[in-house]
Parts: structure tokens; C-alpha cells; sequence
């Protein structure tokens, strides 16, 4: 086997070396993610919870089931001072 060949060989198993510690990364930046996530709803759910305002079981599961960061923040926010999970889960129009 040339030089060369061993060469590339070397080369190509760097690269897949590399895209083996990228995909690692993602992985771990998703895992992150989700469990940031996860606990934002934990946050709502512990927030009404302490108020004492009841959560029927499908306001828990949409509450658990909500993927985005940005409105699970948006309901801890008015988890603090709402009267009812209605009020928390109601959005605008």
C-alpha cells in the first residue's frame, strides 16, 4: 500500500473520527435541551401545584406534553399570579 493511500486512509478516518464527536455533541446539546424542557414544565406544574389551583389530568399531560421553552416560560409566568389553569393555559387570540 502507497503512501498516498495510507495517506487518505488517515484522512478518512479522522473525518469520521470528527463527525463521530459532532454527532456526541448533538446528542448531548439535545439531551440538554429536553431536559431543560422537561423541567420548565416540572416549574408550571410545581407552581400551580403549591398555589393550590387544581390541574385536572389533560391541563397536566398538555402541560408535560409542551415542547416550547418559550411558552412554558410563558405559563410559569402566569402560573404565578393566575386564579385558575385555565388562565395559564388560555393564549390569546
Amino acid at each position: 500500500m502507497g503512501q498516498k493511500v495510507k495517506d487518505d486512509m488517515a484522512t478518512a478516518g479522522e473525518r469520521l473520527i470528527d463527525r463521530g464527536r459532532d454527532e456526541d455533541l448533538i446528542g448531548l446539546i439535545k439531551g440538554i435541551i429536553e431536559g431543560l424542557i422537561e423541567e420548565a414544565a416540572r416549574v408550571v406544574l410545581t407552581t400551580l401545584r403549591v398555589r393550590g389551583i387544581d390541574i385536572p389530568e389533560a391541563a397536566r399531560e398538555r402541560i408535560l406534553a409542551e415542547r416550547h421553552l418559550a411558552r412554558l416560560e410563558r405559563w410559569h409566568e402566569k402560573a404565578i399570579v393566575a386564579a385558575s389553569v385555565d388562565e395559564v393555559l388560555d393564549e390569546p387570540s
